[in-house]
C-alpha cells in the first residue's frame, strides 16, 4: 500500500511540475488574478433579495466561494484537460504501459494532478479573498478562519469533481475531443438549477446551502424573503440594503455532503480506469491487421540474394501544362473536402433539419433560437481551421507550397464562410423576405466573424480548444441569454440599437490581421 501510495504521489507531482513550467499555467493563474480583481472592485456581488451584506471575512469567503464554482469550474475543465492525450502524443505513456503500475492507479494520479493545478487557483484566489476586503474597506478585521472555511468546503470537492471529469472525459473516446469540451459547456449550465433547486442531493456548487443559510438570515432581519439570490455584476441603485453576517452555520448535513461529492470525485476516476485504454492503440483500431504469410522458400531466397534484384526502374514524366496552372477554386473545393471529412450522414441530417426549421419557424424563433443553434452545430469544424497543419503534422508539405499564405490561408478562411452560408442560408433567406435589412446585414457579420474567429485562434493558440471555448460562452451569453456587448448575431434589440454588428465587423478585419501576422509567424519558422 505505501508503495502505492508513494507511485500515486510521484506521479502527480512529475505531471504537476510539467504542467506549472508552461506559458498556459501563467495565463490560468492570471485568470484566476482577474476573477479577484472584479470581486475586489466590486463587479460582482452577491445579492439575497434587495440587500447584501457587509464586506467582512465570511461574506467574503463566501462570495469568492460562489465566484471560483460558477466561473473557474467550468474554465479549469479546459485548463486540465488534455494530461492522457499529452502522454500518448509525447510517448511517455507508452512506457508508462510496460511498468506494472495499474489503470487505477494511473487514473487517481491524473486526478490528483489535476486537482492540485486547479486548487493552486483557489490558493490564489484566497490570497485575493483578503486583499478584496481590504480594498472594499467596510470591515477591515480579517478573520482567517471564517473566510478561507467557504472556500475549503465548498470549493474543493468541485474541484475534485473536474479534476475527476476531465480525467474521464479523455478515457471515454467520443468525449476526449472537441465534442467532450461542448457536452462539458452544457453539463455545467445544468448544475447551476440543479444545484439551486435539487437540494442537498445535488448542490454541488454549494448555492443551495449558502442561499438557504442567507435566507434565514434575511428573513430574520427584514421579517420576509422574496428568495431573490443574484451573483453577477449588476447595477441596482434600488439594492442598498445591507446587513452584518457572521458566517454560515456549519451543519453535519453540509459537512457530509461535501464529503460525499469528494468520494464521487474518486469514483469517477475509477470509473475512468475502466474505460482507459492503456495506450494500446490496436484497442481503438476496432480490426486487427492480418499479417501475411511468406512461405520458408521464399525467406532463404532473400537470405541468400538480398540484392539479387536490381531497384526497379521510375520513369517520371512531366506535368501538363494545363496542370501547372493554379486553380483557387480547386484549391477551395480541396479545403471544403477537408472541412467535411470524416462527417456521418445524421450530421448532414441534422444540419438540413436546422435548415428548414429556419424556413418554416415563425421570423422571431428563426433570430433568438434556430439561427444561433444552426451556427452552433459546425462548431467542431470550425474549430480545425487553422489548427489542421499543426494537428496532423502537415506543416511542413502545405506551407512548402507555392504562395501559402496567397493562396492556401484565403481557401481555408473561405471554406468557413461557406460553411456558415449553407447552414445558416434558410435564415437569411427569411429576412430578405421580410425586407429586414438590418438582420441580414447582421447576419452577414456573423457569418464572417465565427470563422474569422476560429482561424485567428487556431493559427495562434494551435488547438481549436480555445475557440470552443470562446465561442460557446459567447453564443450562451450573447444570443441565447441575450446580452448585448456578446451578441454577434443581432439577435437582441438593444445589440442593433448600440451598432453591435458594426463593432463585430470591425473585430473581425482586427481578428483577419492577428491571423495573416500569425500565419506569417508560422511560415518564418519553417
Amino acid at each position: 500500500m505505501n508503495a502505492q501510495a508513494r507511485v500515486l504521489w510521484h506521479l502527480m507531482r512529475a505531471d504537476f511540475l510539467e504542467r506549472v513550467r508552461r506559458y498556459s499555467f501563467l495565463m490560468t493563474l492570471g485568470l484566476a488574478l482577474y476573477l479577484g480583481y472584479v470581486v475586489s472592485v466590486g463587479q460582482l456581488k452577491l445579492w439575497v433579495d434587495d440587500s447584501r451584506g457587509i464586506y467582512n471575512s465570511p461574506w467574503v469567503g463566501v462570495v469568492m466561494a460562489l465566484v471560483i464554482n460558477s466561473f473557474l469550474s467550468i474554465a479549469g475543465f479546459y485548463v486540465v484537460k488534455g494530461s492522457v492525450e499529452r502522454d500518448r502524443r509525447t510517448g511517455v505513456g507508452q512506457i508508462l504501459a510496460t511498468t506494472p503500475m495499474s489503470k487505477p492507479l494511473y487514473t487517481l494520479g491524473k486526478m490528483a494532478s489535476n486537482l492540485a493545478v486547479l486548487l493552486s487557483m483557489v490558493a490564489v484566489l484566497a490570497v485575493m479573498a483578503f486583499v478584496a476586503q481590504l480594498v472594499v474597506g467596510e470591515d477591515t478585521h480579517l478573520q482567517a478562519g471564517k473566510l478561507l472555511a467557504p472556500l475549503v468546503v465548498f470549493c474543493l470537492p468541485v474541484m475534485a469533481i473536474v479534476a475527476a471529469f476531465a480525467v474521464l472525459f479523455e478515457t471515454i473516446p467520443f468525449l476526449c475531443g472537441g465534442f467532450g469540451n461542448v457536452v462539458w459547456f452544457f453539463l455545467w449550465i445544468g448544475l447551476m438549477p440543479a444545484s439551486i433547486f435539487g437540494g442537498q442531493a445535488l448542490d454541488l456548487i454549494g448555492m443551495g446551502a449558502i442561499s438557504s443559510d442567507l435566507y434565514r438570515q434575511t428573513a430574520l432581519r427584514y421579517g420576509a424573503t422574496k428568495h431573490s439570490f443574484t451573483l453577477g455584476a449588476m447595477a441596482d441603485e434600488s439594492r442598498n440594503k445591507v446587513f452584518h453576517w457572521d458566517g454560515m452555520d456549519w451543519t453535519p448535513e453540509i459537512l457530509l455532503s461535501r464529503l460525499v461529492w469528494i468520494a464521487a470525485a474518486v469514483g469517477l476516476a475509477l470509473v475512468a480506469a475502466f474505460f482507459f485504454d492503456r495506450f494500446d492503440t490496436a484497442q481503438g483500431s476496432g480490426r486487427v491487421r492480418k499479417l501475411k504469410v511468406v512461405s520458408p522458400g521464399a525467406l532463404a531466397e532473400a537470405a541468400a540474394f538480398p540484392a539479387a534484384l536490381p531497384a526497379p526502374a521510375v520513369h517520371l514524366h512531366p506535368l501538363a501544362q494545363g496542370a501547372r496552372r493554379f486553380s483557387f477554386f480547386g484549391l477551395l473545393r480541396a479545403e471544403l473536402r477537408l472541412l467535411l471529412k470524416g462527417q456521418r450522414w445524421w450530421w448532414y441530417a441534422v444540419a438540413l433539419g436546422l435548415f428548414i426549421a429556419t424556413l418554416a419557424a415563425p421570423l422571431a424563433t428563426v433570430h433568438k433560437v434556430i439561427l444561433p443553434l444552426a451556427w452552433l452545430w459546425p462548431i467542431l469544424l470550425w474549430s480545425g481551421l487553422g489548427t489542421r497543419e499543426a494537428r496532423h503534422g502537415t506543416s511542413g508539405l502545405v506551407f512548402s507550397a507555392a504562395r501559402p499564405l496567397g493562396r492556401q490561408f484565403p481557401a481555408a478562411w473561405l471554406s468557413g464562410v461557406l460553411l456558415a452560408v449553407a447552414t445558416g442560408g434558410g435564415a437569411v433567406a427569411r429576412f430578405a423576405l421580410a425586407d429586414d435589412w438590418t438582420a441580414v446585414g447582421a447576419w452577414a457579420v456573423g457569418a464572417l466573424f465565427i470563422p474569422t474567429l476560429a482561424l485567428t485562434l487556431g493559427v495562434w493558440s494551435g488547438t481549436g480548444k480555445l475557440f470552443e471555448i470562446i465561442f460557446l460562452v459567447f453564443w450562451y451569453l450573447g444570443p441565447m441569454q441575450r446580452v448585448p456587448p456578446l451578441d454577434y448575431l443581432g439577435a437582441v434589440p438593444a445589440a442593433l440599437k448600440a451598432g453591435m454588428p458594426l463593432a463585430y465587423l470591425a473585430a473581425t478585419g482586427l481578428l483577419m490581421v492577428a491571423a495573416t501576422v500569425g500565419r506569417k509567424r508560422q511560415l518564418a519558422r519553417m
